[in-house]
């Protein structure tokens, strides 16, 4: 069971510099293995090997959901809680109805997402990090309702509950902190039209990134480039676009080249303006390489 954790934790870390679609086959392959330990398995050796699938499974439906692919996505992370249950893992189980209403949150189904949300803060126990999850991820669904009041009621709930000292090991989304969370509030403000105060978040967010996660800066910064449309102008969207662009390119992250694609659409009418220019013909390049 270690050694297939270890794999795991191997292939998280290849995930995030070379991107889904070189990691997503090795991750089902591990599945597919798994599987078949646990027929010659017994007693708490299988009840473990399950608990390890189920944490590849949601891995799967990460690796699915950053490369664009939603349905893929939701079987997997519906696979996930199946098998977490079956472990009797209920902290995994608590974390994957989180992951879920994030998807549910990147589909544009605001409803579920408030509801699987909810669903997780239930679940979680009382003043935990995973309650925090649910609460990051509900506040979008919210957000994407028009519920601006709610929305933000839940990112502060969320940066009450990952400030506040814990004696509990933090085992299940340790990559939430302050720098998370406000990156995903100016993501919800963003939906709701607050440009400026959006353009602020992403920039401190930004600066709060560790080096090593590149995508996120890569997330942040296209997103931030919408944001910087409205609150600053073309020029600036464009340049942080561009620079957007290439960590996009190195890690192949479809929700960058979403954010972009959205970006290019409304920069149509500064067509004249250089940076603007110089963006879109990159962003064609690259997705007529792609085709």
């Amino acid at each position: 069971m270690q050694n297939m954790r270890q794999l795991r934790k191997s292939l998280v870390g290849c995930d995030n510099v070379l991107g889904p679609w070189n990691v997503v086959a090795t991750a089902q392959d591990h599945v597919r293995l798994i599987q078949q330990l646990r027929r010659d398995a017994s007693g708490r050796d299988r009840q473990d090997l399950m608990q390890v699938q189920a944490e590849y499974a949601e891995f799967c439906s990460w690796l699915y959901q950053d490369s664009g692919d939603h349905r893929a996505a939701q079987y997997w992370a519906d696979r996930a809680v199946d098998w977490s249950g079956a472990a009797a893992d209920h902290d995994l189980t608590v974390y994957i109805t989180a992951r879920k209403a994030q998807l549910a949150g990147d589909m544009k189904d605001p409803q579920e997402a408030v509801d699987l949300a909810e669903s997780a803060q239930r679940l979680a126990a009382p003043g935990s990090r995973l309650g925090a999850l649910g609460a990051v991820f509900g506040a979008h669904g919210h957000a994407l309702l028009g519920d601006g009041l709610a929305s933000q009621r839940g990112y502060d709930l969320a940066l009450e509950l990952v400030t506040r000292p814990s004696d509990t090991e933090v085992r299940r989304g340790h990559w939430l902190d302050v720098g998370y969370v406000e990156a995903q509030r100016a993501r919800s403000l963003l939906v709701m039209g607050q440009y400026k105060a959006a353009a602020t978040g992403f920039d401190r967010a930004i600066r709060a990134l560790p080096a090593s996660f590149r995508r996120d800066r890569g997330v942040y910064l296209a997103r931030s480039a919408g944001a910087q449309l409205h609150a600053i102008g073309p020029e600036q969207a464009a340049l942080t676009a561009v620079e957007a662009l290439s960590i996009g390119i190195s890690t192949g992250s479809a929700r960058i080249f979403a954010e972009l694609a959205s970006l290019d659409s409304q920069l149509q009418r500064w067509s004249a303006v250089a940076a603007v220019t110089r963006f879109r013909e990159a962003l064609d390049s690259v997705l007529l390489h792609e085709v």
